[in-house]
């Protein structure tokens, strides 16, 4: 019973990840793969080892998920608004998503971490949801797949190939031309973002923005406290959102504490007055081309999980 429960604890990891995708929520996955384990072990009797632990383990915590989706429906993100807007997606520290799915597509794994993907997956129905984390991100057999949600092979095929074209409809376009996570040119760009923000260089800023640049603050973040997300888009709409905050005697002294989120880049923003840091908000930022493609704002909420005060 000790390697029983010692084998299965090995996976805990790679079985959060898994939980995070088809939840799209860390606290949740979190409680899940408690849940996946317990089941494993009132179960292990029914172990055959036909297939591997890692397999059986996999098949118990996709059902926990759907059951657990089942019992909490959920609303999705607001049509219209970027899914990273979403105030149930909360980022997390790189350290916490961890990068263990086992697919030979580094940039497909990253991506399905990064909270654009999350978000865009929450617009899928539980088990089209789950049939595409089992074949496009795990790299399941449609058998394999359809085994573990108690369902044909043809039924799953057809679950992946809606569910494709549904997360077509609400991913960012043209996400192969994401910059490489770390990459140097990433870490270029940011440092000069961070430059320019805090010497209100305006000019430098449209240097670096995208022309399609996209904007969005969740609810709470950077002091809008409305219950819905807002967002705005392209170039010069966005300087102009910022001007206040970059010109005359309303310009605001920045304070920038650079991080990772879920893959991205991630600032958190503190704004100094009176030689006192008020917590702004934390800002993922989307590298495309060289140039910031996106800026989500998050709540000062997420601090304590960066170890920021």
């Amino acid at each position: 019973m000790t390697d029983f429960a010692t084998s299965a604890e090995a996976h805990r990891r790679e079985l959060r990840v898994h939980c995070y995708r088809l939840l799209g929520s860390y606290d949740e996955a979190e409680d899940l793969v408690q849940e996946t384990l317990l089941r494993a072990w009132r179960g292990r009797a029914t172990f055959d080892g036909r297939a591997s632990l890692r397999a059986w383990l996999y098949r118990i915590a996709t059902n926990a998920c759907l059951d657990h989706l089942a019992a909490h429906p959920r609303e999705v993100p607001v049509v219209g608004l970027p899914p990273s807007a979403s105030p149930d997606l909360a980022p997390r520290p790189d350290v916490a998503v961890p990068w263990v799915q086992p697919v030979p597509d580094e940039v497909l794994g990253r991506e399905t971490v990064e909270l654009a993907f999350l978000a865009a997956i929450q617009h899928l129905s539980p088990r089209r949801r789950a049939a595409l984390v089992l074949r496009d991100v795990l790299g399941w057999s449609a058998r394999e797949a359809a085994t573990a949600l108690e369902t044909t092979p043809a039924s799953v095929n057809s679950a992946v190939l809606r569910g494709r074209a549904e997360l077509k409809e609400h991913l960012p376009a043209r996400r192969g031309e994401w910059t490489a996570a770390g990459s140097e040119e990433e870490r270029a760009v940011v440092a000069r973002y961070m430059a320019a923000l805090t010497a209100h260089d305006e000019a430098e800023l449209a240097a670096l923005l995208r022309a399609d640049v996209r904007c969005s603050h969740a609810p709470g973040a950077g002091g809008h406290t409305g219950t819905e997300p807002t967002w705005y888009a392209g170039r010069d709409v966005v300087l102009e959102a910022w001007a206040p905050a970059l010109r005359g005697d309303g310009a605001v002294a920045f304070h920038l504490v650079p991080t990772r989120a879920n893959g991205l880049p991630a600032l958190a923003t503190s704004l100094r007055a009176d030689g006192v840091l008020h917590p702004f908000g934390l800002n993922t930022l989307r590298i495309a081309d060289g140039r910031v493609a996106e800026v989500t704002t998050f709540s000062a909420d997420v601090f304590p999980l960066f170890g920021l005060g």
